[in-house]
């Protein structure tokens, strides 16, 4: 069965991931728990594409629903470099600066982009990168900004997570390399040749009905996010997630709609699963899907490789960084090794499993469970978890 072959309005459930579905629904029951979609597809094939819940609280979620998803949009972005670096536009171990030669100032002339796309670049920092909020949504002043910042020192013992500055900077070198927009490019890359418009960095106005607002407010702690952020940049241990992604009012700004007329691929990215699902797709099942080459095998075989595995001196853990991606962490002891993906804030994420030719993916508007806070949540991991499973046994 192709995702051709079934109406986009009606949902898909294989009878073998029943309980994956049944996980899935359980978790939007009331209004309270918001909405959310989850898709997966199994060597090439749909076996789950379901909706639930509420976009807002007077609109149920539905077919054609998508949501902003954080970090989750790493992974897109990571994946239109390595097209463009299998035609030869890109080579992963030359400097940044070959292709963007301003980005060499103050000590950066030799990073490379193998080092950029593992968060080994060290330019983590979003906070007091701009002068403003709204300043972050000129992705020209901020590249020019990345570009004249000096590397943090830490990136020579370890890689430091780029939570804000990481999509900037592949849609930068991308940019450069080509002479077309992000947005022209993912189209061209990704969009196009999936057959799917929901990969979005600047949401167009007339798709702008089908989002899913985020909530509730964005704070790790009951003070104001300005407060919180001023104390954890002073805290070891916890100031690298306060430089990296606690921008001055960047609480606010991941609730406004002017958020959806840049392209700032870090962080922005609005999707919807079934979108995210066939991306991943392809890529567990060897780089094609429905006849599309996504990826060469070889490719993979090199986005697959363990980049470092240090402990990352923002996250305070070791992520194991691919080329642009993690592994897919899922809620079992015996983790998918050979899994390559992107988890958001607040609980999005997918991730393509190359042992069993599984990918997942899971979008929602509700920003941590009920009894999880919106940085720590843990209900993609359990799906992702019991669909692994249940793709072992089918292999």
């Amino acid at each position: 069965m192709t995702a051709d072959a079934v109406p986009p309005t009606q949902m898909i459930v294989d009878p073998r991931f029943l309980q994956v579905a049944d996980r899935f629904f359980r978790m939007f029951r009331t209004r309270q728990q918001g909405g959310g979609a989850l898709a997966a597809y199994l060597y090439g094939e749909p076996v789950l594409d379901i909706w639930a819940g509420w976009a807002t609280r007077d609109r149920r979620w539905a077919h054609d629903t998508v949501a902003l998803s954080f970090s989750t949009g790493k992974g897109v972005a990571s994946t239109v470099l390595h097209r463009l670096a299998e035609r030869g536009l890109v080579k992963y171990d030359d400097p940044v600066a070959a292709y963007w030669p301003e980005f060499g100032a103050a000590g950066k002339e030799a990073i490379t982009i193998r080092e950029l796309m593992s968060h080994r670049a060290g330019l983590h920092r979003v906070r007091g990168l701009m002068p403003g909020p709204l300043d972050l949504l000129d992705s020209d002043a901020v590249a020019k900004a990345l570009a004249a910042a000096p590397p943090d020192r830490r990136r020579l013992s370890g890689p430091g997570y780029h939570a804000v500055t990481y999509g900037n900077l592949v849609a930068e070198i991308a940019c450069r390399v080509t002479g077309r927009t992000f947005p022209e490019l993912v189209e061209q890359e990704l969009a196009g040749p999936l057959g799917l418009r929901e990969f979005w960095f600047r949401v167009p106005q007339n798709e702008r009905r089908r989002l899913a607002p985020v909530f509730p407010r964005v704070n790790p702690l009951p003070s104001s996010w300005s407060a919180t952020a001023r104390v954890m940049s002073r805290l070891p241990g916890v100031r690298g997630i306060a430089e990296a992604g606690m921008a001055e009012g960047f609480d606010e700004l991941m609730r406004s709609p002017s958020a959806h007329d840049a392209v700032m691929p870090g962080w922005n990215g609005v999707f919807s699963a079934r979108a995210l699902a066939r991306m991943y797709g392809a890529l567990a099942n060897g780089g094609t899907l429905d006849g599309v080459r996504l990826l060469k095998e070889d490719t993979l075989d090199q986005v697959l490789e363990v980049q470092t595995r240090r402990r990352d001196y923002v996250l305070g853990i070791r992520p194991n960084w691919r080329l642009g991606y993690h592994p897919g962490w899922v809620a079992l002891r015996e983790q998918p090794l050979r899994s390559i993906g992107h988890y958001g804030f607040g609980g999005s994420g997918a991730f393509a499993d190359l042992e069993t030719g599984l990918s997942i993916a899971f979008v929602t508007n509700r920003l941590g469970s009920n009894l999880t806070t919106t940085i720590a949540d843990a209900r993609f991991p359990r799906l992702g978890g019991d669909a692994v499973s249940i793709a072992r046994r089918a292999a």
